[in-house]
């Protein structure tokens, strides 16, 4: 009963949100204007982001798709983005804390960073950065290989039932991420005890692909966004999704629609290292915030499947404190923090 109330309230907490260093992250060459807010008006140049787990993932996704964006919209010009994978992200997030004052250096994140700070007991938590800006928001989705033998969620769950240890759950993310969350608040919800789960952690979308793809899964439990392309062409088949209502550009129905009451959603925003000044951090939140107006953002977020989640300032800080703190409390009763 603790377990499964542990597991109903971060289900709430989910649903609430959503290197060397190179040229500086100022304001373009040239003359420039100061607005009250410290920010400039030219085109933000040098910024690098940072994404804390393997290529091809949600975040990975994520962060290139803003800094394409931003570039060409002239938002920013000659934004990086590099990974650096490990430990469900916390790896990317030790050095982000260690970079204090870099004000070139920013890491795109979200709540399965959140979980991973805790279940891999890492010193650098994620209040210890400077929030910048929530981008944006969205389902999980259950899936399986085209190759799979099961056509429908109700094929799942009574299989599933049946044999809970016997049919593998994978994940980007670590215990305490969101594709762990997901597939553990199912099982609660179709009647299955969350311990006999048989999760497997992959580090990020991008090394979960080929397991989904070579049906050496169960199921995977994850954003669709990351796999749309595989989606469309057939190679993975979505069984439900986990949203209020169906994803746009998915043929697949959601869980409430499939007689199972459970709604869940992820999300991922921007932070920068701790001690990067009021100045700096009003720069690179008047880009992201150019960048969220645009039209080609706008597309971004419809071609995805994501919902527009943004969230700056003081408003994001104390979001991102809120969720820490919540999913702290949680990880702690089920024992895995």
């Amino acid at each position: 009963m603790r377990r499964s109330k542990a597991l109903r309230a971060i289900a709430v907490a989910a649903g609430l949100m959503i290197a060397a260093t190179g040229c500086g992250a100022t304001s373009g060459t040239g003359a420039k204007t100061e607005n009250s807010a410290g920010s400039s008006s030219g085109p933000l140049t040098g910024l690098r982001i940072m994404v804390p787990n393997t290529a091809g993932g949600g975040y990975d996704t994520t962060a290139r798709t803003a800094a394409k964006v931003m570039n060409d919209t002239k938002t920013a010009t000659n934004t990086e983005v590099f990974n650096l994978a490990g430990a469900g992200g916390t790896v990317g997030l030790a050095r982000l804390v260690n970079e204090k004052g870099n004000k070139d250096l920013t890491m795109l994140m979200g709540l399965g960073v959140v979980g991973a700070s805790y279940t891999n007991k890492s010193e650098a938590k994620l209040t210890d950065t400077t929030p910048l800006a929530r981008l944006i928001q969205e389902p999980g989705a259950i899936m399986v290989s085209k190759d799979s033998p099961y056509k429908t969620i109700d094929d799942l769950v009574t299989a599933w039932k049946a044999d809970p240890k016997k049919i593998s759950v994978g994940g980007g993310s670590s215990a305490g991420g969101p594709d762990h969350l997901l597939p553990m608040q199912l099982a609660q919800a179709v009647g299955i005890e969350p311990k006999n789960v048989n999760f497997v952690s992959f580090d990020g979308g991008g090394d979960l692909l080929p397991a989904i793809l070579g049906n050496k899964l169960g199921f995977a439990a994850s954003g669709a966004g990351e796999y749309i392309q595989q989606i469309k062409t057939g190679q993975i088949r979505v069984l439900a999704t986990s949203g209020a209502e169906r994803l746009e550009g998915v043929d697949a129905p959601t869980l409430k629609e499939s007689k199972i009451d459970l709604e869940f959603s992820n999300w991922r925003g921007i932070v920068a290292p701790p001690g990067v000044s009021e100045a700096d951090q009003a720069n690179i939140v008047a880009a992201l915030t150019k960048m969220h107006g645009s039209e080609e953002w706008k597309k971004a977020l419809k071609d995805h499947g994501w919902t527009d989640a943004f969230m700056t300032g003081d408003e994001f800080k104390t979001f991102l404190t809120d969720q820490d703190k919540r999913v702290a409390d949680v990880l702690s009763q089920l024992g895995l923090a």
